[in-house]
């Protein structure tokens, strides 16, 4: 959470827009981005320009918008990941108690929630801080962000929001690829092994992996549901069922 106003923020605007161009460029290969909802209770006390601002900012980031009755003010649907935020556009320094009391209820509720809060003015700024503390919040749960107009603090909210959206999208992408690396590595192990009884070539042994299943399903099986369930040769079947169950070809325990 940053207290302290900086010179420099003006700058974030720009920044922010070509970082939440090239993440909805990342994001929108299937041709959307997410499903923004906005609460109907929020939308009703905000100036209609910023509504529509919001709007048009989703529409060019690939976001649908929908506007439904839910607790906080936005909830992202974003990669598979939802992420709730709570945007305080007016901040009222008479008010601060009702606004740290929704905080503390919504972040038991969810687990992605992030406080956006308008303070435009030192004024504004040093109340927030004073109150921030005086609540006893715990830092960082949630993350509070500070911002010098609504704009901008839209902005921050869809750049988080595409930001976890890409990292779950690209944890599991990265999941997907561990499982099939280690499928790959078990096919391969497996492979190896039913090649290596005599006469069982790796087509054999993919007949076999599609048709009986496992090792030890193999190991189980007769010659007759071999015959019947691949097209191997009588031959081989008469060999798998041999290596299992003969001593002569196979030196472990004997399997009844």
């Amino acid at each position: 959470m940053m207290m302290k106003r900086q010179a420099g923020v003006g700058r974030y605007r720009g920044e922010s827009t070509a970082s939440l161009s090239n993440s909805s460029i990342a994001l929108s290969n299937s041709g959307s981005s997410g499903v923004c909802m906005m609460s109907t209770a929020w939308r009703d006390e905000q100036q209609p320009s910023f509504i529509n601002f919001i709007s048009c900012f989703l529409s060019a980031n690939s976001f649908r918008l929908n506007i439904v009755p839910i607790a906080p003010d936005f909830i992202f649907n974003c990669g598979g990941l939802s992420i709730a935020f709570i945007f305080v556009t007016n901040w009222d320094s008479n008010l601060t108690a009702s606004v740290f009391t929704r905080v503390q209820k919504l972040k038991e509720q969810f687990a992605h929630l992030y406080v956006v809060v308008n303070l435009p003015t030192e004024e504004q700024n040093d109340s927030f801080v004073r109150s921030y503390f005086k609540s006893d919040m715990e830092f960082g749960r949630p993350t509070f962000m500070p911002v010098l107009d609504i704009e901008m603090g839209f902005e921050k909210i869809l750049k988080i929001a595409l930001a976890r959206g890409i990292a779950k999208r690209q944890d599991a992408i990265s999941k997907l690829k561990a499982d099939r690396e280690r499928s790959v590595q078990t096919m391969d192990a497996y492979l190896r092994v039913v090649s290596s009884i005599p006469g069982i070539d790796s087509h054999d042994a993919n007949a076999l992996n599609q048709a009986v299943g496992s090792i030890e399903a193999i190991a189980k099986a007769s010659k007759e549901y071999i015959l019947e369930y691949t097209d191997l040769s009588a031959e081989k079947a008469e060999t798998i069922t041999r290596f299992f169950r003969d001593q002569s070809y196979y030196l472990g325990p004997k399997i009844s």
